[in-house]
């Protein structure tokens, strides 16, 4: 903080996971604060070695937002579960059918994974969240974020039927194990419509997972007196989870993994969890279904932003712009983009009576590389302006298009053999720090866990300055497009339509393109060679 507060607008702050390096002398166009977190060398970069190294204090695990200045709290991951969600449900039931009545069960109700129930409600099912923490679930209760909490499985089985019945909206916390009610729900035949799981499996042996069978406080006593039992009680768990999800998803349910490394774990774990080809797991990433072909691979993400003066009346101003700039682009939209701008649209008009809001005073929404650099256009000049009464700080998710190489998540849909390659992620925070990036951050670790994903992420002071307005152009452009491009280059029809339409709006903006070969060609190539 004493660096931070000393520092003048030619000086750069490194931050070593967590150390502060020092003030190096640098340029006013250079950004701020650099920030690492995690960075290893490739051979040293296991869960032990995370154990050690962070014992010794010598490293740090900067999961994504929060160890970037970036972290708004849980709006963020209540917009992207809102957008998976309703998807899902899109994809399960016929077109113009809601979700009222209809059953989606998951679990946790922690910092992320507590915005389930939240996102429920807006989408308008039912939300069956396990909580095995009564402290976390009463939280979330008290903070209007569940509606009920339950806690016994009769019960629950009751109430959900009710529910089911009068199709209603509503969100239950069941103070308990996840893997119970899986296994109930099967016996008594509550039909589940959507699964999913965020209980945190990037670190498993250390709170991450509770093992069915062990109350809150006996798992929280062995994980310390008997770590290796610990150990063999949650693979145990994980199997018995994935043999009850498997059974639900044989009468219709539709399972998807949320980016939390469940079916990693469950995998390593020997349970029954991959499909027949024995390479591939048998449920969808929420990426490889839903937001990579839907969102990423168009150059939708997580925009977010916060106003610095903290003035509710602020984000009202920019709630509006932001507004009218969809609107905007929606005029005028194709139609493989038109159904992301108007979910968004309802998003951003119903934000702040859906009371998102928790510490800063900040907004996220999903925009492509048009529209954020639109809506940050319009802000710096209604700063400049006086509309808005101070600076307004953007950023994004590390959870995006470009700043993340994540295999089992934010890249699982990259079918050409590079997703496990972090290139794009470092050519991201490369790029960001020299077209106008206030700060810029890169990670080990984050989400899926230490050594299984690379993520950046960026903030920028818009100021109302000139200076500013050529940097957002420079900067958002480049932050979303150089993700499409490696979208594209993977042969996804999506990212290769919004590149190409990109390049044909942007004079300057040449990228490779590959040159598809009929498979038919290939095939003959290898079977025949003479």
């Amino acid at each position: 903080m004493k660096y931070l507060a000393n520092m003048t607008d030619t000086q750069t702050l490194h931050l070593y996971s967590g150390h502060p390096m020092g003030l190096f002398p640098s340029s006013k166009d250079a950004p701020r604060v650099v920030v690492t977190n995690g960075m290893m060398i490739p051979n040293y970069s296991s869960q032990e070695d995370w154990e050690r190294y962070n014992a010794l204090g010598v490293t740090q695990y900067g999961q994504m937002t929060a160890g970037s200045y970036m972290y708004i709290g849980p709006q963020g991951i209540v917009h992207g579960t809102t957008i998976t969600v309703m998807n899902a449900f899109r994809k399960v039931l016929e077109k113009k059918v809601s979700p009222k009545g209809r059953v989606f069960l998951t679990s946790g109700l922690g910092g992320m994974s507590g915005a389930q129930p939240k996102a429920g409600n807006i989408v308008g099912c039912i939300t069956i969240c396990a909580e095995i923490n009564p402290a976390a679930a009463e939280k979330r209760h008290k903070q209007g974020w569940v509606d009920e909490l339950v806690y016994d499985l009769e019960t629950l089985v009751k109430r959900t039927r009710k529910a089911i019945r009068d199709e209603e909206v509503v969100s239950l916390a069941y103070v308990g194990n996840v893997v119970d009610v899986w296994e109930k729900f099967l016996k008594e035949g509550v039909f589940v419509h959507l699964g999913s799981d965020q209980t945190s499996l990037h670190n498993p042996w250390a709170g991450g997972y509770y093992p069915a069978g062990l109350s809150y406080d006996e798992a929280n006593l062995m994980m310390v007196k008997d770590p290796e039992l610990f150990r063999d009680k949650v693979q145990e768990s994980l199997r018995r989870q994935v043999d009850a999800i498997n059974q639900h998803t044989a009468k219709g349910t539709y399972f998807f993994d949320y980016g939390n490394a469940f079916l990693l774990e469950a995998s390593r774990a020997g349970a029954e969890i991959f499909a027949a080809n024995g390479i591939d797991f048998r449920y969808p990433s929420y990426v490889q279904d839903i937001l990579g072909p839907m969102c990423f691979d168009y150059g939708f993400g997580p925009f977010r932003w916060v106003c610095t003066s903290g003035d509710p009346r602020d984000l009202q101003a920019t709630d509006q712009i932001a507004h009218e700039v969809l609107q905007s682009l929606y005029q005028k939209a194709p139609d493989e983009i038109a159904r992301q701008l108007q979910d968004n649209i309802h998003w951003i008009a119903e934000a702040e009576q859906n009371q998102l809001v928790v510490g800063s005073q900040a907004r996220i929404l999903y925009a492509d590389a048009e529209g954020r650099v639109q809506i940050a256009a319009a802000f710096n000049e209604a700063i400049k302006n006086g509309d808005i009464s101070a600076p307004v700080v953007l950023g994004r998710d590390h959870h995006d298009v470009s700043g993340t190489d994540s295999p089992y998540r934010e890249t699982s849909n990259i079918y050409d053999g590079s997703k496990f390659t972090a290139d794009m992620a470092i050519h991201n925070v490369i790029g960001d720090s020299f077209r106008g990036a206030t700060w810029v951050s890169i990670h080990n670790g984050g989400g899926v866990g230490w050594g299984e994903v690379i993520n950046g992420g960026f903030g920028m002071v818009l100021d109302g300055s000139e200076a500013a307005l050529k940097n957002l152009k420079n900067m958002l452009f480049f932050d979303v497009n150089n993700g499409i491009a490696r979208r594209s280059w993977a042969r996804n029809e999506e990212a290769s339509f919004a590149i190409q339409r990109e390049m044909e709006r942007t004079p300057g903006l040449t990228v490779t393109l590959p040159n598809l070969v009929e498979e038919q060609y290939l095939r003959g190539l290898f079977e025949n060679p003479d």
